[in-house]
């Protein structure tokens, strides 16, 4: 542990003890309004943990709603084909945490007895430590601290760590015992709430708003006005990947493909084709693509360019596995990947 922790005020006991204090009336005056938090339950906590891996509170929103509509417990959801599991992530990005939350939830709707330790839950699929955490503290009260990208912003300004982290999953993991030391353990679920709570809507990686802070008199970061330097992570370097992909008409409907059943990435989820079947290689294709997108995933730039390829009519060919023909009134029924459904209404003028 770095000389900033162990030198730190807020590792005297008392002090420890007021910064609790001080985050917990902070979070029970001003904490947000949530669904998940609304009448609180097991399910809940185990859909919003999931849905929130990565992904921001106000997309969640709708789609928590919508999913507890569809599957409103275990059971329920545990009983659904994956087909329809899927498109009700449809959107959402990072379909193996549908799958995996699809596969829990036939594990625990199996259970006789529910686990209420985080070591249990982390044999099931999905769960790390930090969701393990989670659950357990905020459904069984148990004495776990979580450590995400939030906690790791306000626990490296709090204490003014300038240490060099590799990346955040790194980050996470070293500062995971500090986050147990101050965990208040009468209350376990609402601490770890009100510290990633913090993160989010306070101590934001730009701006954060530490005149306002409940917790200002504790943060070495904040009283000096360094709060950028934190956390120090690794600087990723970018990588850039040019994709083209075809737009293919033909009597029987426009050309999907999907990976094949198995698939750690797409299985059951269709896109644009970005590789023609064999029987299709030697159609032609408009030198100007019909549109260009561009989005970012993770560390990796794309450049995606879709071009019209022109079937000869009356060609008939038998597509391999993983491509079909798409009708227009069918295209509702299926779970397209990212942003392809709103490509395809925008070049193909879908009014669905």
């Amino acid at each position: 542990m770095t000389s900033q922790i162990l030198n730190h005020p807020l590792k005297d006991p008392r002090r420890i003890k007021s910064f609790r204090e001080s985050l917990l009336a902070w979070y029970d005056d001003y904490k947000r309004e949530l669904p998940w938090r609304s009448q609180p339950g097991l399910y809940k906590t185990v859909v919003s943990e999931f849905m929130l891996q990565q992904t921001r509170v106000s997309t969640v929103l709708p789609y928590f709603e919508r999913w507890m509509n569809l599957f409103p417990d275990f059971t329920a959801l545990a009983k659904a084909p994956e087909e329809r599991v899927l498109k009700a992530w449809e959107g959402l990005g990072y379909y193996s945490r549908a799958r995996n939350l699809h596969k829990l939830a036939r594990q625990v709707d199996s259970w006789e007895t529910i686990p209420v330790d985080a070591k249990s839950w982390q044999a099931l699929p999905g769960i790390g430590p930090y969701v393990a955490a989670a659950v357990t503290s905020i459904s069984f009260e148990q004495p776990e601290a979580v450590c995400d990208g939030n906690v790791v912003r306000v626990l490296t300004r709090l204490f003014a760590n300038d240490e060099l982290f590799k990346d955040g999953a790194t980050a996470q993991k070293k500062l995971r015992p500090l986050a147990a030391e101050l965990l208040d353990a009468n209350r376990p679920g609402d601490y770890n709430q009100a510290l990633m709570e913090l993160g989010a809507t306070v101590c934001h990686r730009q701006s954060p708003l530490c005149l306002t802070c409940s917790v200002i008199d504790h943060c070495k970061g904040g009283k000096t006005g360094d709060f950028a330097r934190y956390p120090n992570l690794a600087k990723k370097k970018k990588s850039k990947q040019k994709i083209t992909r075809y737009w293919i008409e033909s009597e029987d409907g426009l050309l999907l493909c999907s990976a094949a059943k198995g698939s750690a990435r797409l299985a059951g989820i269709y896109e644009l084709p970005e590789n023609l079947p064999p029987e299709l290689v030697e159609v032609g294709h408009d030198a100007k693509p019909l549109a260009t997108k561009k989005r970012t995933i993770g560390q990796v730039d794309y450049e995606e360019k879709i071009h019209r390829a022109v079937l000869p009519k009356r060609t008939k060919i038998t597509l391999p596995e993983g491509y079909r023909w798409v009708r227009w009134a069918e295209l509702d029924d299926l779970t397209l990947s990212g942003p392809h459904r709103k490509w395809i209404r925008e070049l193909g003028g879908n009014p669905a």
